[in-house]
């Protein structure tokens, strides 16, 4: 975690921000937790844990910073909530998403590498990004139905 706080507080300095006391507690937060998808709200909730002054209009902020700074990204899933993930460039990955209980599960995939690779090959197309997500139902959803 403290190599991850050292990369982003560069990240910050090389950007004329500091990292400031609500800003280290809200990036501590969001580092104790490995592969945390979280909303606004729920990080909100974690931090009130820490820090009782920490208000909303601050964790909006932060996410906002943090996201254009490419620390977090925000994950769109088209169910009216944006879900944040701490964004890590060596390690992509791929979601699967619960329908029934919104449970996000990460997962990588070298053959999905190997298509992209073809696909630039095939159509002389060179890909700067790509992001898949595959909607069901996990084991204890498929359980209870």
């Amino acid at each position: 975690m403290e190599k991850l706080k050292e990369k982003f507080k560069r990240k910050l300095a090389e950007n004329n921000y500091k990292l400031t006391r609500q800003r280290e507690i809200i990036l501590e937060t969001i580092l104790e937790k490995e592969n945390w998808h979280f909303t606004a709200e729920e990080l909100f909730s974690a931090v009130r844990e820490k820090d009782k002054d920490i208000g909303m209009a601050t964790i909006y902020r932060t996410l906002e910073l943090l996201q254009n700074l490419d620390i977090v990204h925000v994950l769109d899933f088209n169910d009216d909530s944006r879900k944040y993930e701490i964004y890590l460039e060596e390690a992509h990955h791929h979601h699967l998403i619960c329908r029934g209980c919104g449970k996000l599960i990460e997962f990588s995939d070298q053959d999905i590498d190997y298509f992209e690779t073809e696909l630039e090959e095939k159509y002389d197309f060179h890909i700067t990004e790509h992001k898949l997500r595959f909607y069901g139902y996990c084991k204890e959803c498929k359980q209870r139905n």
